[in-house]
């Protein structure tokens, strides 16, 4: 059996601390791990300007209700769901998540969780485990599923590179060029015609 592995953000829905950015007018929360390699880093520096701007975690679950899947993602999803086994693996969070979850018709998600106090405010986060996205392929090879991964971003690239086939998705262009040995693809009818390139066994569109 094959398994197909999926980022989220950038992937099927939004990025949501840029959505959050956009919405606070604050721009160092765009900051993503597109341009931030190191994950922890990268929450370092949102957990700081979070504390400088007063916004606790509700501020962002507001944000979250509002967002709507990619276009195409919902069919996209179901296309797959169709063809193969299907796993989230996503540096999102379960506080995150369910607004966008729901409407993607609850695949599985692997994710992080957030450590908040009781006013709200954001005071840590909690990795499932280090490395989460490749542990999860390599796992998943140990009991004998072939899998598929896609993604976007340089926190995606170790889950590529250990998958069966790797596929970089709606990926900007630095990540491309450092990363040519991915087939790279920019809309999901293309994306579709990539798993199936990939798959050991015959599939159609």
């Amino acid at each position: 059996m094959e398994i197909a592995c999926l980022d989220l953000e950038g992937v099927l829905v939004p990025e949501i601390w840029i959505e959050f950015a956009n919405k606070t007018g604050i721009e160092s929360l765009k900051a993503t791990t597109r341009d931030i390699p190191d994950y922890d880093e990268l929450m370092r520096q949102r957990l700081r300007i979070l504390d400088e701007h007063n916004l606790k975690i509700q501020d962002i679950q507001e944000v979250i209700a509002t967002l709507k899947p990619l276009e195409g993602a919902r069919e996209f999803i179901d296309w797959l769901r169709e063809r193969f086994q299907v796993i989230i693996l996503s540096d999102t969070f379960y506080e995150f998540s369910q607004p966008l979850m729901r409407q993607l018709g609850f695949p599985t998600l692997f994710c992080h969780r957030l450590v908040t106090d009781d006013s709200g405010r954001v005071v840590d986060y909690k990795l499932r485990q280090a490395d989460p996205k490749r542990q999860s392929i390599r796992a998943l090879q140990t009991i004998y599923y072939r899998t598929i991964a896609a993604g976007d971003s340089y926190n995606d690239t170790t889950m590529l590179a250990e998958a069966d086939a790797g596929i970089l998705f709606h990926a900007p262009q630095n990540v491309i060029d450092e990363f040519p040995q991915f087939p790279a693809v920019h809309s999901f009818d293309e994306l579709k015609k990539e798993f199936i390139k990939a798959s050991n066994r015959e599939l159609s569109l």
